[in-house]
């Protein structure tokens, strides 16, 4: 009997799902960071069950879903502790901006390889200089014959070193106006000119963060995803869809956190009574559930408007449900922590480091407050300070 919400395909998903989060779990990844590896074996078996491509086109070898079923695909591997980071970038954005504007070449060289998981493409936007604001974006795609030479600065970039090749958001000259606009290239790892350096991050993740940097990188005509002249709407078809995977990322954090926690206070007793019994520890553990579920439900509108063409309603729900899940996950972790005291501080229990990591869906990729201009300006009609 399907529900309001989720049919019972998107239920089953979820349960196959967790199933294989569950088999790895917390101290696959644990153990994946120490090593400092990725997490192959997780990614590759999420790959043979389809997961990684649910959202590409059936005829590129993926499973012909939306967004919705991948931010179910990520939730759940976060809600049993072994999230994949570059779920958010490879097939979420990448994978959907150049199944949506990428050439057919394009299209049949990437899709079936990010879907089966033996390709893997990075996403590289933020700079330096820029931070929330791409409109300052200065990496610049100048022309050369039929070529493109592609120069600038990238941070925060996650993957790189997995990467096969980076989708690049550059500049180019509007030749009517003069004015520079944003497009989208696909660089390959090994391109002439781009180099990479690692940023030390006190962030303990499988996945790396790069600066990357591109020195007059050489690239055919065909580098290009899609019309020179329609970056701005390109380049949204992928962040919307960014937004919703951080907040399912989010989610599945703060929903492995409160579980932790309602084991422990089940069974630590004090003065014969398990502490989950005092209101104390069980009502700020019932409002982290509850903003968790309402986080999730604005992250399902979201992913059902823009699996349905409505970028603009997307838009706004997708920011909402970022900012909401981010709060909430920051929320969960902590009062997760606060439940176990000391304990929540060790490594045995694991939940420490999520502190840390629950601060990037409140910062990436894009911060709270330019959310809440975004609101005040789009939905509340309120004029710009800037």
């Amino acid at each position: 009997m399907p529900t309001l919400i989720e049919s019972e395909e998107h239920q089953a998903l979820r349960k196959a799902v967790s199933a294989l989060g569950k088999r790895y779990g917390r101290d696959y990844i644990t153990q994946v960071i120490a090593e400092n590896r990725y997490p192959t074996e997780l990614w590759q078996e999420a790959a043979k069950l389809g997961y990684l491509g649910v959202n590409l086109p059936e005829e590129y070898g993926g499973g012909g879903g939306g967004i919705a079923e991948l931010s179910i695909v990520l939730e759940e591997l976060g809600a049993s502790g072994a999230p994949l980071l570059m779920l958010v970038v490879s097939p979420a954005i990448c994978g959907t901006v150049i199944a949506r504007f990428g050439t057919e070449e394009q299209k049949r060289t990437w899709l079936p390889g990010l879907a089966d998981g033996t390709k893997l493409m990075a996403f590289g936007i933020t700079e330096p200089d820029a931070g929330s604001n791409s409109h300052r974006i200065t990496t610049t795609a100048r022309r050369d014959g039929d070529d493109w030479l592609l120069t600038g600065r990238k941070v925060f970039i996650s993957g790189v070193d997995h990467a096969d090749a980076v989708l690049i958001v550059g500049r180019t000259e509007d030749a009517r106006t003069g004015k520079l606009k944003p497009c989208l290239f696909i660089v390959p790892r090994d391109a002439e000119g781009f180099s990479r350096n690692p940023i030390d991050m006190e962030l303990t993740a499988a996945e790396k963060q790069w600066e990357l940097v591109l020195d007059d990188v050489r690239l055919p005509a065909d580098a290009l995803v899609g019309d020179e002249d329609a970056g701005l709407l390109q380049l949204f078809a992928g962040l919307n869809p960014e937004r919703v995977m951080t907040a399912a990322f989010a989610i599945g954090m703060g929903r492995y956190a409160v579980a932790k926690a309602l084991e422990y206070a089940r069974q630590r007793t004090v003065w014969k009574t398990p502490i989950g019994a005092h209101q104390a520890i069980a009502h700020p553990l019932a409002q982290a559930h509850i903003d968790l579920e309402l986080a999730k439900l604005m992250m399902q509108k979201a992913a059902l408007l823009y699996d349905a063409g409505d970028d603009i309603g997307a838009g706004e729900a997708a920011n909402m449900a970022k900012y909401a899940a981010g709060e909430a996950c920051v929320r969960a972790v902590d009062q997760a922590v606060h439940t176990l005291g000391g304990n929540g501080l060790t490594r045995e229990f694991g939940l420490a480091s999520l502190i840390i990591g629950a601060r990037v869906a409140r910062i990436a990729p894009v911060s709270r407050e330019m959310i809440l201009n975004y609101v005040s300006h789009q939905t509340l009609g309120l004029p710009k300070s800037y």
